[in-house]
């Protein structure tokens, strides 16, 4: 019988973490890349559908291909398009070893492929180090990778996909039957105020002003982070969420040279803000408490 005890030494929980998260990093740079083209293919495909359907046309447009799934096709340059070999699709080690080039083109590589892996690897860690060995160790990374995965999505696109949200939603309300981190009644109520408190701001903004200050993917990561932590962690994250995005965001305008106006997707703020709740909440909640003299 195989002895897997060594893998219970709490001094190798957080580096075999991060190993997993390097990996898994990898394979949300695919979510972030090829999910929002798939989705579009398919949003395209069905008014095709639904159009030909609705003028009776017998010869609809020709579809168009799908674009690669997020599994089963091979990792290629975008670029030159030639096929990955496993030695370029090392996590981090092959971004550094190729200098963030192309092997075969020369071609600039994102930095968002060593970003995220690093991001994903280090955030996997802190959850490791938060809850230690058990379910709520496996249920916040599953919670931290979606989340990755999402503000990657909405970072490029300003999209907030369903296929991310929902799940994270559902999966929240689900695991507080266990419960791992909230029982039922909180989870549930926490998702209805973090829906319900954005989808209000977003109408009365819109009355206000006739414009759309956030979309509906925003209210649905609310609900999410709601349905994991309860309605009592969503003023925090609201709130620390509000400073992240005042404090990236309007940096990142100035580096750009762009005013104001300029659109930027909220949900990533949400996202961090909900995060770092998530896994540093008791230490943020009394460090508030001692700023302001309430302990």
């Amino acid at each position: 019988m195989i002895d897997f005890d060594w893998l219970r030494v709490p001094t190798l929980l957080i580096p075999l973490t991060g190993l997993l998260g390097l990996l898994v990093g990898s394979f949300l740079n695919v979510v972030i890349l090829r999910l929002p083209r798939r989705l579009e293919h398919e949003w395209r495909t069905q008014a095709r559908e639904f159009l030909a359907a609705e003028t009776r046309d017998e010869t609809p447009d020709p579809e168009e291909a799908a674009p690669p799934d997020l599994v089963f096709t091979g990792s290629h340059c975008p670029h030159c398009k030639h096929a990955l070999s496993p030695f370029d699709n090392i996590p981090l080690l092959s971004w550094l070893a190729l200098r963030g080039r192309c092997r075969y083109c020369k071609t600039p590589i994102s930095w968002q492929y060593p970003l995220v892996e690093l991001l994903t690897a280090l955030a996997s860690m802190a959850v490791a180090w938060k809850f230690g060995y058990g379910w709520p160790l496996a249920a916040g990374l599953v919670f931290t990778w979606i989340l990755v995965a999402a503000s990657g999505i909405d970072v490029r696109t300003q999209l907030l996909p369903d296929q991310l949200t929902l799940p994270l939603l559902w999966l929240g309300l689900l695991i507080s039957l266990v419960p791992l981190f909230v029982v039922p009644p909180t989870a549930i109520v926490g998702a209805a105020i973090g829906y319900l408190s954005l989808w209000s701001v977003y109408w009365l903004f819109k009355l206000l002003t006739g414009k759309e200050g956030m979309g509906y993917g925003d209210f649905k990561l609310l609900g999410a982070l709601g349905a994991w932590m309860g309605a009592m962690s969503l003023l925090p994250i609201i709130l620390l969420s509000s400073l992240i995005g005042a404090i990236v965001g309007g940096t990142a305008l100035a580096l750009r040279g762009k005013d104001r106006s300029t659109p930027i997707p909220f949900g990533p703020f949400i996202a961090a803000a909900g995060w770092a709740w998530f896994v540093f909440g008791d230490w943020l909640g009394a460090f508030y408490a001692r700023l302001f003299g309430l302990a």
